[in-house]
């Protein structure tokens, strides 16, 4: 199948949406390997047999739960699946990466713990991390180990990210930054054991950092929200917190490549959950159209919601 991909020369992205492509240039469903089909089939088979029987206890904030989940994701290699194989990962191509995701939009709440866990909690670390922060960190992410977290958002500034107001000050000696702000809707914020935090260096310097939970992180309660009540949303509160100078993400003052970027790879996985969520949606209501009876038949018989059904599988 990847030798028929490679000599189709498949057009990836969007780029067919702007240039003259035939239909048999654009890459589609068809062309996913095999090896793509079994990870999705994998992971569908996890949440359908060990997430989805419990997401009333997830709705419950039982996030002893969540972490148990996130180590059987692990063990499983989904965790890890886009991350190098030098620090523990399966080093399997951006695609799997979204066989993963698309999957998960199954998986309710909880698809949110884990975006964390695998996407914008992680892909900092990878991209922008030393070394030494890589080895430090990331095998311990992959096995489900660590919990991580990413804290961008502030009162004052949601989309406006580089209005933060946290700071980050280096300390005298030269071996710790000092993080002092409140960050808010944090997801995973309830049971993380780092977080990726953004802040101003000398009050201007938009930078990235690895902080670890520990002394002078606090988190508040959990948010009441409309929806997606099983992922745990807490604002994130730091006082005087020692940052290690090495747990820097890149340079000081380049935070805001760092931000941009990895919230543009989740919200494309995002939109791949979506569908996944989409396609159960469809496959939950022909289900019920088919047992639900009236006048005799099943109303998945009549014209309404026949109609219904194929506007829902289209759009």
């Amino acid at each position: 199948m990847s030798a028929v991909a490679e000599e189709k020369q498949i057009i990836k992205g969007g780029s067919f949406l702007i240039e003259d492509r035939s239909p048999e240039e654009v890459y589609t469903p068809e062309d996913i390997t095999e090896e793509h089909r079994m990870i999705g089939e994998t992971t569908r088979e996890f949440i359908d047999g060990e997430v989805r029987p419990h997401l009333p206890e997830l709705e419950k904030h039982d996030w002893t739960l969540a972490r148990e989940l996130i180590k059987k994701s692990a063990d499983l290699g989904l965790v890890g699946a886009v991350i190098p194989e030098e620090y523990g990962g399966l080093g399997l191509d951006q695609t799997s990466g979204v066989v993963v995701a698309e999957n998960f939009g199954r998986a309710s709440s909880f698809a949110v713990t884990f975006g964390a866990q695998t996407g914008i909690g992680t892909l900092p670390i990878v991209y922008f991390g030393s070394e030494e922060t890589k080895k430090k960190y990331l095998p311990k992410i992959v096995t489900g180990e660590l919990v991580p977290a990413y804290a961008l958002t502030e009162a004052g500034s949601g989309s406006d990210a580089l209005a933060a107001k946290a700071t980050a000050k280096l300390s005298e000696d030269g071996k710790h930054y000092i993080l002092n702000g409140e960050k808010m809707w944090i997801s995973n914020a309830g049971f993380a054991d780092l977080f990726i935090v953004f802040a101003k260096v000398d009050g201007d310097k938009f930078s990235g950092f690895v902080v670890e939970n520990g002394e002078g992180v606090k988190t508040g309660a959990e948010e009441h929200k409309m929806g997606i009540k099983g992922s745990s949303t807490r604002a994130l509160i730091l006082q005087d917190v020692k940052v290690p100078v090495e747990n820097l993400l890149g340079e000081v003052g380049k935070g805001a490549k760092i931000a941009f970027n990895i919230l543009n790879i989740g919200r494309f996985k995002l939109g791949a959950s979506c569908v996944g969520g989409m396609k159960l949606m469809i496959h939950d209501s022909v289900r019920y159209a088919n047992e639900r009876h009236q006048f005799g038949k099943s109303i998945s018989s009549f014209g309404a919601i026949k109609a219904k059904l194929a506007e829902m599988a289209i759009k």
